[in-house]
């Protein structure tokens, strides 16, 4: 009988494995043939059954499930960066709170860690600058004591 390359997901070990395989094979430089195809398939619905299973994404907000997902895959952002298309700043500012997600960027992670779109585009709270400015301006006009955010 013949032994199967890849099993049910049952451990963070083995998730992690197949997630840096499927890492591999998505930026592999090599030509896609049917076979890879397949398995990127596989793996992306192992993945997703694990992910089903043991993580709740939806108590995350966008930026904080994007923090979570880059620690799982071992990313920085210099390599979000590439897969949106922007600069490092940009990401910095969405990873702070600073700027919001493009429907652009939410279809890029979505499609990047094999999610729905609908777990990026969920109302969370931006710390603008000009508002906390103005903020701190009213704080010490009313000469009430103003907590950091």
């Amino acid at each position: 009988m013949e032994t199967l390359k890849y099993k049910v997901i049952t451990s963070e070990k083995q998730y992690d494995k197949y997630c840096r395989i499927l890492h591999d094979l998505d930026f592999s430089e090599a030509k896609k043939t049917k076979a890879v195809d397949d398995e990127i398939d596989l793996l992306t619905l192992l993945i997703e059954k694990w992910d089903e299973q043991h993580r709740n994404f939806n108590k995350l907000n966008p930026v904080e499930l994007l923090h979570s997902l880059m620690d799982d895959h071992k990313m920085q952002s210099k390599d979000l960066a590439e897969i949106l298309g922007v600069n490092k700043s940009f990401v910095s500012e969405i990873l702070h709170y600073k700027k919001g997600l493009s429907k652009e960027s939410i279809r890029k992670l979505a499609d990047k860690f094999k999610l729905s779109q609908e777990a990026f585009n969920r109302p969370y709270k931006l710390k603008s600058p000009a508002n906390l400015r103005a903020r701190y301006a009213r704080a010490r006009k009313s000469g009430k004591k103003l907590e950091r955010v």
